[in-house]
């Protein structure tokens, strides 16, 4: 981030001209003055009402009292210790800043740091970035960003919209990644090799090697050490943990974030294509005098591109296998798998495979967020109907590899017991 709240490991590139920067600051989407609905906003209103408070420590600020307000579970806890935020002067490989997350939003807290940093997924905006100052002389106050994280998170490395980005970069021995080297985006397709540059990993890998945990050298800095840093369960021999509220920077959290923040920007660019195709289809009906609901040819394609690169992500298609099982150090992974919803037998979208692949069942637990819940009609009864076409097998050649006839079964099972849409939408077809 650059000078304002935003959490990813962060470089500015130029724009993809096949999947540039979407117009969002204009109608229909109002990005940057359009009230936003988010957990943030939502626990803003609720401390301004007195019906909510947040606790000060000495110690982390309010941290603690953050992270309980929104139910995000310490042992999420992941260390980046490149100067990749904005409070790069406090942050270096011996104090690190650390990030939690849940289904919804994102949370980064710096040792001695003027702020605490978030960033919350909103329905309607998707990334809303937000400081909290760590001040106990005044009444808590999430201020909003109003720009300038957008110039790092809103690229064509953000799918084109206010989103997340993860990056692994060579970080050198006072954390300033070594740019000149060139960094890595990280994504659920990304090799293993290329994950975690500049960040503590704890958990263990086999035979798999990535960036994380070790430091590159200002003359040869893509000659990383990736062995030393290897299979590390324990931080302590690199950097004092006592300050935080875990020892642990789990691998398996670490994973977990890398599909979600991916998965929250293909949700966001699916609405936003939407939103944007039916304004300029509704201009363009009002000048020929036709009727308001007509869409044209290019304006369905628009909708369906955008539900066939959100399902593409959805059912990781393009998920970079495994190469040796993976086991976390801090209990996220039973705490996360936890949480269901579960069908009757037992299963969940959240339990974890963690040897060829990161699920069980291939397909984004965020199907059940908010975020997705609210997508426009038009794309998201056309993510349930394509969706339900690739699970039972009922379809045109499809545009990318389905997954095995097994998980299909599987994951059509689950959603028709736990999802609170999927049993109504898909009922006409099951007769």
């Amino acid at each position: 981030m650059l000078r304002s709240a935003c959490l990813a490991m962060l470089c500015l590139f130029p724009l993809s001209s096949a999947r540039g920067q979407l117009e969002f600051e204009s109608p229909p989407i109002n990005y940057g003055e359009a009230h936003s609905h988010d957990a943030i906003a939502k626990l803003q209103q609720q401390l301004d009402a007195g019906k909510a408070e947040l606790a000060w420590d000495d110690e982390h600020g309010y941290l603690k009292a953050v992270l309980a307000a929104l139910d995000i579970s310490p042992s999420t806890q992941m260390l980046v210790f490149s100067k990749t935020s904005f409070q790069l002067p406090r942050i270096s490989p011996k104090l690190p800043r650390a990030i939690y997350f849940n289904d919804d939003v994102y949370i980064g807290w710096v040792q001695n740091g003027d702020v605490i940093e978030v960033s919350a997924t909103d329905p309607e905006l998707g990334a809303v970035f937000y400081t909290l100052a760590q001040r106990d002389s005044e009444p808590p106050k999430f201020v909003r960003d109003r720009g300038q994280c957008l110039t790092c998170h809103a690229s064509s490395r953000t799918e084109g919209v206010p989103g997340h980005l993860i990056r692994s970069v060579y970080s050198s021995a006072s954390g300033m990644p070594i740019f000149g080297s060139g960094t890595y985006r990280t994504t659920q397709a990304s090799p293993f090799e290329q994950r975690f540059g500049g960040w503590y990993v704890t958990g263990t890998h086999g035979v798999a090697r990535h960036m994380g945990n070790v430091l590159a050298t200002e003359r040869e800095p893509e000659q990383l050490d990736r062995e030393a840093g290897a299979n590390l369960t324990d931080l302590s021999p690199l950097v004092d943990v006592e300050p935080y509220l875990e020892p642990h920077s789990d691998l398996i959290a670490l994973m977990t974030l890398t599909h979600q923040a991916e998965m929250h920007n293909w949700i966001t660019r699916a609405n936003f294509e939407t939103r944007l195709a039916l304004h300029s289809s509704a201009i363009m009906n009002e000048m020929l005098d036709r009727p308001a609901d007509y869409q044209s040819e290019s304006t369905q394609r628009r909708i369906e591109r955008a539900a066939e690169q959100l399902l593409e992500c959805m059912l990781f298609v393009k998920e970079e296998p495994l190469a040796a099982p993976l086991a976390g150090t801090s209990g996220f992974a039973e705490t996360f798998a936890a949480r269901g919803p579960f069908d009757s037998q037992g299963r969940s979208l959240r339990q974890f495979d963690l040897k060829t692949r990161l699920l069980k069942f291939p397909c984004s637990y965020l199907i059940y967020s908010e975020a997705f819940l609210k997508l426009p009609p038009a794309v998201k009864l056309r993510v349930y109907t394509r969706l339900d076409e690739i699970l039972t097998g009922r379809s045109r050649a499809d545009s990318f590899e389905k997954p095995a006839a097994a998980d299909c079964a599987a994951i059509r099972e689950i959603l028709l017991e736990t999802h609170p849409e999927l049993a109504a939408a898909w009922q006409p077809k099951s007769e």
